[in-house]
């Protein structure tokens, strides 16, 4: 395949490593492809949490105007920036290999104690409500910004520590700074959360379309993020809405963990799912049952306070 694939991606330190990470792939398949980065409007607006921008699609919405416009071919997110529903003239086409789903708390101090009342910088609306059910002693601290620039908040001393992914720690080579980390049934990950999206126009020629799956496209990956998706479109879920959703493998199914906390973090619906070979159906239905449960009542609630 003799033209270059442009490939579009966030400015930021993070976002760069994502999209080497797929151009990489592409290259060892013989394919030559470079990167054309740019600021959206979440990477843009800091002063503000993502619920007051309207956070549907703020990290993907340039870059979906490049992919219409013929800039770009491909446009690569973090899986759990994308919206659970796209526009209809574009498709996610691949998701990479995930890397470990936990989140971690970060600091400087190496001996803190999640017992003691602590000041926690996040700009996540699950993890500021997940904080204030199992850890309400700790300080929610707003931060937003790259990884880099919340460390250096963190280092000016707005906050003793970031609750942050640790796909993004371990990418930037921070693992030395992890304080603790989160077990997933507890602290359970955004939908996509340790992968990488990549999206495309759906007129993108199949023979380039092709070449990205077989070099990029993680299969169990993928049907774990069908079945965490679906779930996340039923429930109508987005960065403001604290839904989380985890699949995972073990004894040789999948499972699907799914749940939503209300903004004060006192009430907190969850269940979980076997996937089997139709994971958008069984995201759905692990959707329907949480609704059934009263997850609806808590969605109007956050709505309405959001």
């Amino acid at each position: 395949m003799g033209d270059t694939i442009r490939i579009g991606t966030r400015r930021s330190q993070l976002a760069l490593w994502q999209a080497e990470h797929v151009a990489q792939l592409l290259r060892q398949k013989g394919v030559q492809a470079e990167l054309v980065a740019i600021e959206t409007k979440g990477d843009k607006i800091l002063d503000r949490s993502l619920s007051k921008i309207g956070s549907k699609g703020v990290f993907t919405e340039e870059l979906e105007a490049m992919l219409r416009s013929g800039d770009i071919h491909l446009a690569v997110h973090s899986a759990k920036d994308v919206p659970s529903t796209l526009p209809d003239d574009l498709e996610l086409i691949a998701f990479s290999e995930r890397e470990t789903a936990y989140d971690v708390l970060v600091s400087r101090q190496k001996n803190l104690s999640l017992q003691t009342p602590l000041r926690v910088g996040t700009s996540s609306t699950r993890r500021r409500a997940l904080i204030r059910r199992f850890f309400p002693h700790w300080e929610v601290v707003d931060i937003r910004g790259n990884l880099q620039t919340r460390l250096r908040k963190m280092d000016e001393g707005l906050c003793d520590a970031l609750l942050l992914a640790y796909a993004g720690v371990h990418r930037m080579g921070y693992d030395t700074l992890i304080v603790h980390r989160f077990d997933l049934e507890t602290f359970t990950p955004p939908v996509g959360q340790g992968a990488l999206a990549i999206e495309a126009h759906k007129e993108l020629a199949p023979a380039l379309r092709q070449v990205v799956i077989e070099a990029v496209n993680h299969a169990p990956t993928a049907h774990c993020l069908h079945a965490e998706r679906a779930f996340l479109a039923r429930l109508q879920g987005g960065c403001s809405v604290p839904v989380f959703g985890h699949a995972f493998h073990e004894g040789g199914q999948v499972t699907l963990l799914g749940g939503i906390v209300s903004l004060d973090g006192q009430k907190l619906i969850q269940d979980r799912i076997a996937v089997g070979n139709a994971p958008a159906e069984a995201g759905t239905l692990l959707a329907e049952r949480l609704l059934q449960a009263g997850a609806g009542d808590i969605l109007k609630e956050i709505k309405a306070q959001l």
